[in-house]
């Protein structure tokens, strides 16, 4: 089994196992490890944490929304992807503008639904879905593919996929996700390099 799965594998058990101050510790060993096979250069991958940070911070900030809104925002290569529930179109909308609105979002995709807050268990579901996934894309052999290189994220069985790949990469990552029980859509958000 190659160095990266295993890796990728004591990371992942490890971080469901551990709490507290702990989990700091390993979801900053996790954020390196990633750094390390990115394709992103390290000060766009700060930047990545940096607009996903302020952008949190500028939903936070609004009544409204922090009522109103279930959002999480993720940054890739500074494309921003807007995933979860608005009450209503205008928070939707208000949502992107506000993200769009931080410094070096170079453009946002506004996937959030309107409707009600995903439960508990659905949140569970997409938990699980996206572990799946990431554990499946170490079965691609293409030379040169590195899992780590794929952001997924799950939401209500919605499959996001983000990073910076060749489009043989793209093909095979989405086709295998495709597959994967339980994935109801695949939404590439990928980069070509």
């Amino acid at each position: 089994m190659p160095r990266t799965v295993v890796s990728l594998v004591l990371i992942l058990i490890a971080s469901g196992m551990l709490q507290g101050c702990a989990e700091v510790v390993v979801g900053g060993a996790a954020a390196t490890a990633t750094a390390a096979h990115d394709r992103r250069t390290l000060g766009v991958y700060v930047e990545d944490q940096s607009i996903e940070f302020k952008a949190e911070e500028k939903l936070l900030a609004d009544a409204e929304i922090r009522q109103q809104c279930q959002i999480n925002v993720t940054s890739y290569n500074m494309v921003v992807l807007l995933t979860g529930q608005a009450a209503n179109q205008v928070l939707r909308e208000r949502v992107e503008r506000l993200v769009s609105s931080v410094e070096h979002v170079r453009r946002v995709v506004n996937e959030v639904e309107i409707g009600s807050f995903a439960s508990l268990g659905e949140l569970t579901r997409d938990s699980a879905l996206t572990t799946e996934i990431k554990f499946r894309l170490t079965q691609i052999d293409i030379p040169g593919f590195d899992p780590l290189r794929v952001k997924v994220i799950s939401e209500r069985g919605v499959v996001f996929l983000m990073g910076l790949l060749t489009p043989q990469e793209a093909q095979a990552v989405t086709d295998l996700v495709r597959h994967v029980s339980g994935v109801r859509r695949v939404v590439k958000v990928f980069e070509y390099i």
